[in-house]
């Protein structure tokens, strides 16, 4: 007689190991309580030396147009985004992906790049998962015109300056392509993924005191790019 197979219990660890083979997990709806495990045929990732900045784009990083902060309000980022998922009809972010990536937050493994305005208002911003020398983008949202486009530059000039190898988009979209992303066969996503979590990757670029301005981070995010 064979004892029944248990499934793992679900847990923060369990996400994490998950993304160690390249697996993610997303919710049917932002009502349903479950989760489905992915791995797809083709990933999307950022290639980190292959965004495409456009000259608006650029002046508006440039500028400092607005307050950039990381790691300072994880609730308000999820929050958002899941407005956002759910006003596109792509309500994936439910509650167990809340609790469950706020406590990766709190233990070091989730990180927030925030875009406030001049009033102090969240205005853009996204989140991702850092495992080794990997991120693994979840999410962004915009309130403002361009605001998460402008924490995407700043997300990559972080990543480049921490010695990241890695930027999974899991999926891509046609505004993502637009910006540089691309895909790839999934053998060659774990390929690239065993590669980085075996890098060494500076985990200080996430202090929420490490500030870099818009010409700091335009000059780090355009490094080694073909223009």
């Amino acid at each position: 007689m064979c004892a029944k197979r248990q499934r793992p219990e679900l847990s923060a660890q369990l996400i994490l190991r998950a993304y160690s083979i390249g697996v993610f997990p997303m919710a049917k709806s932002a009502e349903d309580p479950e989760l489905i495990w992915l791995d797809p045929d083709e990933r999307g990732i950022f290639p980190l030396n292959g965004l495409i900045i456009s000259k608006s784009l650029a002046k508006l990083v440039h500028s400092d147009h607005f307050t950039i902060r990381v790691d300072r309000d994880f609730q308000s980022v999820i929050e958002a985004c899941a407005r956002n998922a759910k006003r596109q009809e792509e309500t994936w972010i439910n509650q167990t992906i809340r609790d469950l990536y706020n406590e990766l937050y709190q233990q070091g493994f989730v990180h927030t790049i925030e875009i406030y305005d001049d009033t102090h208002q969240l205005v853009g911003g996204l989140y991702g998962v850092a495992l080794g020398g990997a991120f693994f983008g979840e999410s962004m949202f915009h309130l403002a015109p361009n605001a998460s486009k402008v924490a995407l530059v700043h997300l990559i000039a972080r990543l480049k300056l921490g010695h990241y190898q890695l930027l999974d988009t899991q999926f891509i979209t046609p505004h993502l392509q637009s910006l540089g992303a691309i895909e790839i066969p999934r053998e060659d996503f774990h390929t690239a993924l065993e590669a980085a979590l075996g890098s060494g990757a500076d985990v200080s670029i996430w202090s929420p005191t490490k500030t870099l301005s818009g010409a700091e981070a335009l000059s780090l995010a355009r490094a080694g790019t073909q223009t």
